[in-house]
């Protein structure tokens, strides 16, 4: 995808989840971060989005801890959380397409990275505040539905942080039913998980059903659409898959 396509995604995304934070209330709990509350979820994102901005705009070469929440709440923290959003969009915008800086997975430019890992961020976050709303949550495009879960995939689980492991080779098909070819084969063993697109060995398990809610649940915010197989792959996904 387009590192304008991102920045537009992101844009769109932060402002729906403000929205949602403020009509629901910082002191809403939320539905799919249990033991959060909305205030938890606006600080963590917008110290994200802050920490983010922060390596294009400054330059830093290698990693750095994100700075600490702002002891602020109620529409105080929502404003806060709007600018460091503004902030945010307007950086990856007026960023130089070479920008050097850090970033922690496989990309074409640092500055593809960070449109693109702030856009999925941002996306599942403002899932999160809608559930705490609650009514219906805003749609998520499937094209970046299946970008998103190749990023999860492809890169976040394919780091030694990944904690999904097993004692012997497993293998986990995922497959989105309204994207033509998009569907990954995710090789279970005692180390990081490693996923090939397409069907590239035979699978114990499949995870299969329309690309954003297939998204939605391999982030596990909701139910895998369907499993096939042995369900301990999905099982498994399920237990240890949170991102660390």
């Amino acid at each position: 995808m387009e590192i304008a396509v991102y920045v537009k995604t992101l844009d769109r995304e932060g402002e729906l989840l403000a929205a949602a934070a403020q009509k629901a209330g910082t002191g809403t709990d939320v539905p799919t971060c249990p033991g959060w509350q909305v205030r938890d979820l606006l600080r963590h994102t917008g110290t994200v989005h802050r920490w983010a901005a922060a390596f294009l705009a400054e330059g830093h070469t290698g990693p750095r801890p994100a700075g600490g929440p702002p002891d602020l709440d109620g529409a105080e923290l929502t404003a806060w959380f709007r600018e460091g959003h503004r902030y945010l969009v307007d950086t990856l915008s007026g960023a130089s397409p070479d920008v050097r800086c850090w970033h922690f997975l496989p990309a074409p430019s640092p500055l593809a990275f960070w449109a693109r890992r702030q856009a999925h961020e941002t996306t599942v976050h403002r899932y999160d505040a809608e559930s705490a709303r609650g009514g219906a949550p805003s749609g998520i495009d499937a094209a970046f539905a299946v970008d998103g879960i190749d990023e999860l995939l492809t890169g976040f689980h394919a780091r030694e942080k990944s904690r999904v492991r097993t004692d012997g080779p497993r293998a986990l098909r995922v497959r989105a039913t309204d994207a033509d070819g998009a569907v990954w084969t995710v090789r279970l063993s005692e180390g990081p998980p490693v996923a090939e697109r397409g069907e590239a060995a035979d699978a114990d398990c499949e995870i299969a059903g329309p690309a954003a809610q297939l998204y939605l649940s391999l982030w596990n915010r909701v139910p895998f659409p369907s499993v096939t197989g042995d369900p301990a792959p999905a099982a498994l996904w399920r237990e240890t898959s949170a991102v660390i």
